[in-house]
């Protein structure tokens, strides 16, 4: 065989060497092979349509993502110093020699963009981050107003104060509510007040997978929210002018011509004000899939750059002399760049706004210098100056939301199907509408299936007549509420603008109506258990896959997407939710279709809550009003089954003493024991001890019995600084931890 081989003719650098030459020669072979290798990576980036700009955008939004995700500075280094080493290992081994340009691009773009995000988001955080209060206090605050948001559908004003701690006298933001009652409307941005309020810290997540306000707060700067304690004192009044009074005076005015939740979103359109809508009315809006319209975002600020780009046009190319001397797209653009900046400030400049309207001027940008409007590299583009300005946003709803579906769209009608179907051709009116409602209606299915991740990762729920809804809703707006606005505001300036408000309100009335009739239909919100991080992200990869790649190499990212939307079919709730307080109790009954609570009605913070994570719609029971349930002022005594065995659990219902001898005996026939007090160390259950003193250190968490698995709320913290585990103040406490008789994993 050695002969044979030696026989064969070996010519070309590409070409495969001789048996025998490899079996003399294992390096050569190991470089052709790595050759060869690259050689094929280098193809397929090709092949595929690698755009470094989109790619760019997903690095550093990775970066950021992995910066949420990691523990601790050690790991965010780790991070960043790897990928310095893949960046310079491939300046070492890639020259630019025109080899392989595209693999070298993306081994030295993406860990640069990586560790880029990392930093970015570092940075902010260590620059912005405001340390929460240690407790809960009621204190005396004198402090400068830097902000004030009115709710007239709450009955209260929300303040931002500048105050300083008491006691430790560092500066710091807090964040009060005001009954309407004890208002005074000399207060707002400027003004110097004082007060008594309750104070407590930012709240963490109330279960695994809930919303971290205490992350919001960090990077919003307010160490403390809370409630005023009577009528605050001002001791200097606001400023006159400015801004804000200017959006609030619009708001004001808005509600003035129209009453209720008309008024109220007709000031979200006008202002950004969101507080005159009734809880009923945005609650259907947001099960009908319809809250997005809710937020001045990127619709509305499109609406409105649009009709200015329009206007100014027709307006300008009435002019000859002028047309013939300017060029008229260019000067449109100024000025329709100039009205969507105007309207950004006006409506509060809030993340969302200041993101679509960077969009909009890039859009503008490329118009004006003849370029695709709208295309992948336009929104990488956007998405960097974002991140770059809130880096904290990439893990929220909203920036995942509003990128994902202009991704969506931008990937479907940049589809070579998509682009036949839409090809201009000799048809008839009818024909061509109705090939454009038909794109309307698939664009709007598209854009649901692409948001539906999103929306069950974040809120755990979704509405499955979304796509629908909007196709009316949508153009209503866009087309009829914002223009009806418009005209009735500038005919409020000679004070006739009543005809157009009435107007106004009848599409508004129709919305709400749209909102209800469709929030109301069978099966409009679907509900699921709380999915964990691997199936979301297994949802993105496949979204990017199929978004950033050309050619039928895209439909790989189904892969992924079918994998995550099988998990979710398998997936199932926790069989106990226990608050981070230990205040609210959980216990999902799947066989008869309830949820037992140990507090908290059906329309509470908390047991919406219990609900959402544990994808439950169904029954809502007391604990008490168990079966078999035994239950003393003090501790409930339960049994249910699970994973093949009864379970006893001993519930605590208050804070009440027990007598320690009798407290041992209940624990002992106990499997698990649940109380918001701290419990001694002669309670010893066989199998966990979920006392003040474990989940001070944990959170809330959630015990999956079948599976042995124990989640809590400080898994995914780290040490970030909005994450601190609370100190035991009780001395005769121990360690908190889980009995080692447990088979139960934490």
């Amino acid at each position: 065989m050695t002969s044979a081989a030696s026989d064969a003719s070996h010519t070309g650098e590409d070409s495969a060497p001789p048996v025998g030459a490899a079996l003399q020669h294992g390096p050569w072979l190991s470089r052709w092979r790595l050759s060869s290798g690259v050689a094929a990576i280098e193809r397929f980036l090709a092949g595929a349509g690698f755009d470094r700009a989109p790619w760019l955008a997903v690095g550093f939004a990775a970066g950021i993502v992995a910066w949420f995700d990691l523990a601790n500075a050690r790991q965010w280094l780790a991070l960043v110093g790897l990928c310095g080493a893949i960046g310079l290992l491939a300046a070492a081994l890639f020259r630019p020699d025109g080899r392989f340009p595209f693999l070298r691009i993306a081994l030295l773009v993406m860990p640069a963009a990586i560790a880029a995000g990392c930093l970015t988001v570092w940075t902010k955080s260590v620059i912005v981050g405001a340390p929460a209060i240690d407790r809960p206090l009621v204190a005396e605050l004198t402090g400068a107003v830097i902000g004030r948001e009115d709710q007239p559908a709450e009955e209260r004003v929300r303040l931002l104060l500048a105050t300083r701690e008491p006691g430790t006298g560092r500066s710091m933001v807090v964040r009060v509510n005001i009954p309407d009652e004890a208002f005074d409307s000399a207060i707002g941005e400027g003004a110097t007040i004082r007060l008594r309020a309750r104070l407590m810290p930012p709240s963490p997540p109330m279960l695994p997978g809930g919303y971290d306000f205490a992350r919001t707060a960090w990077f919003a700067g307010i160490s403390a929210t809370g409630t005023v304690l009577g009528k605050p004192v001002v001791i200097e009044p606001a400023r006159k002018g400015g801004l804000a009074r200017i959006q609030r005076g619009l708001s004001e005015h808005v509600r003035s011509r129209l009453a209720g939740s008309p008024g109220g979103i007709a000031a979200a359109f006008a202002s950004g004000d969101r507080g005159g809508i009734a809880k009923v009315d945005e609650q259907a809006m947001r099960d009908a899939g319809l809250s997005h319209l809710l937020s001045v975002s990127g619709l509305h600020v499109s609406a409105v750059i649009a009709v200015i780009y329009f206007v100014t046009m027709k307006l300008l190319a009435l002019w000859p002399w002028l047309a013939l001397r300017v060029r008229l797209p260019i000067a449109a653009a100024g000025g329709a760049a100039m009205a969507g900046i105007a309207y950004t400030l006006l409506t509060g400049a809030e993340v969302p706004t200041v993101r679509s309207c960077v969009g909009a001027l890039l859009v503008l940008l490329a118009l004006a210098l003849g370029r695709e409007p709208l295309s992948l590299r336009i929104l990488a583009v956007a998405a960097i100056c974002v991140m770059m300005l809130w880096p904290e946003a990439v893990v929220g709803p909203s920036f995942q939301m509003s990128f994902g579906a202009v991704v969506a769209i931008v990937a479907l009608h940049a589809s070579q199907p998509v682009r036949r179907f839409l090809a201009p051709r000799d048809e008839a009116w009818w024909e061509r509408a109705g090939r454009q409602l038909a794109m309307l209606l698939t664009t709007g299915v598209v854009i649901e299936f692409a948001l539906l991740p999103i929306g069950l990762y974040h809120f755990h729920k979704t509405g499955v007549y979304g796509a629908f809804a909007n196709v009316v809703a949508i153009p209503l707006t866009t087309f009829l509420t914002m223009p009806l606005i418009g005209l009735a505001l500038t005919l409020d300036l000679v004070g006739a603008g009543a005809p157009a408000w009435w107007l106004c309100g009848k599409s508004l009335d129709l919305l709400l109506a749209i909102a209800h009739w469709t929030a109301e239909r069978p099966g409009a919100v679907t509900r699921l258990p709380a999915m964990g991080g691997e199936i979301f992200m297994l949802f993105l990869l496949g979204a990017l896959w199929l978004a950033l790649w050309r050619g039928k190499l895209r439909l790989l990212g189904l892969l992924p997407a079918a994998t995550a939307g099988l998990a979710l079919v398998f997936l199932r709730p926790p069989d106990l939710l226990i608050s981070g307080d230990g205040r609210y109790v959980g216990i999902v009954d799947p066989g008869g279709g309830r949820l037992l609570m140990l507090r908290g009605s059906r329309d509470s913070f908390a047991s919406e809550t219990l609900t959402e994570l544990a994808g439950f719609s169904g029954e809502i029971t007391s604990l008490a009003d168990w079966p078999g349930a035994r239950c003393s002022p003090e501790f409930c005594a339960i049994d249910f089954s699970r994973a093949g065995r009864t379970w006893h659990l001993l519930i605590g219902r208050n804070k009440e003493r027990v007598a320690e001898r009798e407290l041992a005996a209940a624990c002992d026939l106990a499997d698990i024991v649940i109380a918001e007090r701290w419990l001694p160390g002669s309670c010893r259950p066989p199998w966990l001890k979920a006392d003040r003193a474990l989940l001070n250190q944990t959170g809330g968490l959630t015990i999956d019995l079948e599976r042995g698995k124990i989640v809590t709320v400080s898994d995914d913290q780290g040490d970030h600084g909005w994450w601190r585990p609370r100190q035991r103040t009780y001395p005769t406490v121990p360690a908190p931890q889980i009995s080692k008789r447990t088979p139960v994993n934490q």
